[in-house]
């Protein structure tokens, strides 16, 4: 396994700029997840690292080595596709085994009869088959090695592009979006297999997703990107609680965290519709301003910033209070259950802020403290 190294990406198709300036590292045997809405670079920042797309600028490092030149077979790179790109002619074993065959095997040694009559080539095939029975017997393929891949649930087929990708040990793991068309269920299973898997064989893994949920329940670090560039990089937990600006807080939680307008008057006490906040404010922070609040970090209380429920939204152990301030800015409570009971759609409501984050009008996060005599 291999340290990656991405320095100074930039990628254009025509005259739209894909990747602007991208830099990003995965230590030797890390998860690295690089999560981000369609449309935002990740899938192409993956491809360069391949080689199946050629930079316009910048350095592609594999274990220190600039492999910026080399064609995509020779930088020992093992990608996963969404589509897992499986051969429908060929076996279980046969798909699995193909990257072994096209490495270990001659042109003559490939071909399907005289392959049979060269001793060099039978001996490669038969430490083929072992490798193959190896790996699959890791990811529960041993019973499937006959079948093809229309056999296959799209859960045994996702096993089986990871076992090709598996079986010839790679520097490297790419992952673009491959759980995306497994069902709830089944992605769950899979999320836990990889995870698994990697920790297993200490690898390094780049994993490109949409799906916050899945970055956030797998790797060691997500790189937030958003417009080509990378916003945030940090352990999961990391990005939930001190987003490095409103983009990342936005796109990180679900529900996403709230957004609304806030003021600073003179006495430095946070004003949200109307309402001066427990928190004060640096001076000359960037106007106009917006306060981030977590779903769960609002409480109904008895003061506090003021709302009309418009919904309520049960989730059995919890349920999402849909409300509107006087401002007409939409508002997002996470509650018990219990809580819920004791309120009505329609009903007048004020919320207490346990938590927040102050952003300024570039997004960039501003200074909010408690005064000193507060408790949160």
């Amino acid at each position: 396994m291999a340290s990656v190294d991405l320095i100074g990406i930039r990628k254009r198709f025509g005259t739209t700029e894909v990747l602007k300036d991208v830099s990003l590292s995965a230590a030797d045997g890390e998860f690295l997840a690089i999560l981000g809405p369609s449309g935002c670079g990740k899938s192409t920042l993956l491809r360069v690292l391949a080689g199946l797309e050629g930079a316009d600028a910048g350095e592609v490092r594999l274990g220190g080595q600039d492999v910026g030149a080399l064609p995509p077979k020779s930088r020992d790179l093992a990608m996963v596709f969404q589509s897992y790109a499986l051969y429908p002619y060929m076996t279980v074993a046969e798909n699995i085994g193909l990257p072994l065959r096209m490495r270990r095997l001659s042109a003559l040694g490939r071909a399907p009869l005289l392959g049979r009559l060269l001793p060099a080539a039978r001996l490669a095939e038969r430490s083929i088959a072992e490798d193959v029975a190896r790996v699959a017997a890791g990811l529960g393929l041993d019973g499937l090695l006959h079948r093809r891949p229309a056999q296959l649930s799209g859960g045994q087929r996702q096993r089986v592009a990871l076992a090709r990708a598996m079986v010839r040990q790679p520097a490297a793991f790419l992952m673009d979006e491959p759980l995306s068309n497994l069902d709830a269920r089944l992605r769950g299973e899979a999320r836990a297999e990889i995870v698994a898997l990697q920790r297993r064989l200490g690898a390094t893994v780049l994993y490109v997703t949409h799906d916050q949920a899945e970055a956030m329940a797998m790797a060691d670090r997500v790189a937030v990107m958003q417009g080509g560039r990378v916003l945030q990089v940090a352990p999961p937990q990391s990005l939930y609680d001190d987003p490095a600006n409103l983009e990342v807080a936005r796109f990180v939680g679900s529900p996403p965290m709230n957004a609304l307008p806030a003021s600073i008057p003179p006495d430095g006490r946070l004003r949200v519709a109307g309402i001066a906040l427990p928190f004060l404010a640096a001076p000359g922070a960037a106007a106009p301003l917006t306060l981030g609040i977590r779903p769960e970090a609002l409480r109904p209380a008895a003061e506090g910033i003021p709302a009309t429920l418009a919904r309520i939204e049960r989730l059995g152990a919890e349920a999402l209070l849909y409300a509107t301030l006087p401002d007409g800015a939409p508002v997002i409570a996470r509650v018990t259950t219990e809580e819920a009971t004791r309120i009505r759609t329609g009903e007048a409501l004020r919320f207490d802020v346990l938590r927040a984050f102050l952003f300024d009008r570039d997004g960039a996060r501003a200074t909010l403290r408690l005064p000193e005599h507060a408790l949160v």
